[in-house]
């Protein structure tokens, strides 16, 4: 099983095979660099994915019939190449994909992945990344691992016996940083909007980024708070040193900070290292709308890219341009909508484009997909202010979404309520 070289751990890959590639902070980007030599000795090798670091060298023309990458998330190494029709993007829910591998809707043949060293008894951990890749692991009919030393030993659905690996290669490398953004008036506005929205012995669901940070910079007074979300990052950690970060409200893991996957700092990495009150889970599980609903005041904090007047929230493109994917946002807005005293939160700066663009505007734009639907939608946020619109009329939507719009648009959006809409704001 082990080997001396990715490309002799490859050596096992087949034509026309399906490969599943652990992804976010932990995708085994040692492995996809042999990949991408690998592959041009293939035919038509699938590599599906969510989100993967380091994977820019996948997107090289050269290797069209050989390889092309099918993701159920987009970022920055696969963005240009789906915009450019050279990849595919499958619009689904996060909770969804394991279930595609579990059914055998989606075939599967090879999963890549990078683990923690073995423990005395031959099990290795996933580490800092779960997601998908506990379901791919079940149905996959050969596994390819990458066993780094760097890489954190991670609690809960994260533990493979060194037994299921096809091929192995040991090699020591740093897992991919993602250091906390620089915070601005604006996100630190929005932050103490979000902020005020929740309240002692909250459940919170965030992601990653400037506007999550900077509202967890405002909870410090809060008491109780727990966390069952998706992925989680470098915000938290301030929050669980002065004790705010208990969980002991939860009714679901109780004491324990429940995550699918996290992102971030090498202090993250280290908190979450062998660390029994963060467990690891399967995302089939973590983003189950009956499982986040037990927790109460669930609290989901989310962004967008765009709103119109009604409500609707593209989160995924920019009109036909796929920009990330459906992700987790609407297992969290729903799940978080059924908990008892729970609230679901769109959180986005009021512009784009350097001011010239309002994120608000009447209509989404041509091809803009709907990931959270305007029966859905709950609270938006900007720098200007809180809509609140669950139980709203399309009349009292508007209103409340043009009064936290940019004020230098928020007479345009007063017209084209009327043109397009036919309410009179």
């Amino acid at each position: 099983m082990r080997v001396a070289t990715a490309e002799q751990a490859l050596s096992i890959l087949q034509d026309h095979d399906n490969i599943w590639c652990q992804s976010m902070a932990a995708t085994p980007y040692f492995l996809l660099q042999a990949l991408a030599k690998v592959a041009l000795q293939k035919r038509h090798l699938t590599l599906l994915q969510l989100h993967t670091e380091h994977s820019e060298l996948l997107c090289d023309p050269a290797l069209a019939g050989h390889l092309r990458q099918r993701c159920f998330f987009v970022g920055s190494s696969t963005r240009q190449a789906i915009q450019n029709g050279q990849a595919d993007y499958v619009p689904i829910f996060l909770s969804e994909i394991p279930k595609l591998f579990r059914r055998g809707e989606q075939a599967l043949d090879v999963a890549l992945i990078q683990v923690s060293p073995p423990d005395k008894h031959g099990y290795c951990s996933l580490g800092i990344s779960v997601e998908a890749t506990r379901a791919a692991l079940q149905v996959a009919k050969r596994v390819i691992a990458w066993v780094n030393p760097q890489m954190p030993r991670t609690h809960g659905d994260s533990f493979i016996h060194l037994s299921r690996f096809d091929r192995y290669v040991e090699h020591s490398a740093p897992i991919p940083l993602h250091l906390p953004a620089e915070l601005d008036a604006t996100t630190r506005q929005i932050g103490q909007h979000v902020a005020s929205l929740i309240g002692d012995g909250d459940c919170l669901q965030m992601g990653i980024g400037a506007i999550p940070d900077a509202t967890l910079a405002c909870l410090g007074d809060r008491q109780h708070l727990g966390i069952h979300t998706e992925m989680f990052s470098d915000g938290v950690l301030p929050l669980l040193a002065k004790g705010v970060i208990t969980n002991q409200n939860k009714r679901k893991h109780r004491g324990k900070i429940v995550t699918t996957f996290a992102m971030g700092s090498q202090a993250l990495y280290d908190f979450v290292d062998d660390n029994p009150e963060v467990v690891f889970l399967d995302v089939e599980y973590t983003n189950d709308t009956a499982v986040i609903r037990q927790n109460p005041q669930v609290v989901a904090i989310n962004s967008a890219l765009q709103v119109d007047l009604s409500g609707q929230v593209c989160a995924d493109s920019l009109g036909t341009k796929i920009y990330s994917g459906v992700g987790g946002q609407m297992d969290f807005v729903r799940g978080a909508s059924l908990s008892e005293g729970g609230r679901a939160i769109i959180a986005l700066p009021a512009t784009a484009a350097g001011g010239r663009v309002s994120r608000i505007s009447s209509l989404l734009a041509p091809g803009a997909g709907v990931v959270t639907t305007r029966a859905h939608v709950n609270y938006i946020v900007t720098e200007y202010g809180i809509a609140q619109l669950r139980g709203k009329s399309m009349a009292e939507r508007a209103k409340a979404l043009i009064a936290i719009a940019a004020p230098a648009f928020q007479e345009s959006l007063c017209q084209q309520a009327w043109q397009d809409w036919g309410i009179t704001v």
